[in-house]
């Protein structure tokens, strides 16, 4: 247990009240793709409240979720890997949109 923070690696904080998602590839895979939205402007910055292009952060987002293809390909359930193709091929079109 880290020493300072309230929690542990397995918990959130104490005063959550609400339960965490179930941390699974899916939930991992959509969370690189919110933020690669962020990152695009397609949606508002949650710290924030607004909405920002930064193509830079969005490419790097690309490549990490193009790479996590490579890289499980042949270890996924059909369900995962359909949604990590549609995925990367929605925000690889959002990317192009938002350079032009």
């Amino acid at each position: 247990m880290a020493k300072g923070n309230g929690f542990t690696m397995s918990e959130g904080p104490k005063d959550a009240k609400t339960p965490l998602p179930k941390i699974d590839f899916s939930s991992f895979i959509l969370s690189l793709y919110s933020s690669g939205l962020v990152q695009l402007g397609k949606v508002e910055d949650p710290s924030t409240g607004k909405k920002s292009i930064n193509l830079g952060l969005a490419k790097d987002s690309i490549d990490m979720i193009a790479m996590l293809e490579e890289k499980t390909r042949g270890n996924l359930t059909e369900e995962e890997e359909s949604l990590l193709k549609a995925l990367l091929s929605e925000i690889r079109m959002a990317f192009v949109e938002a350079k032009a």
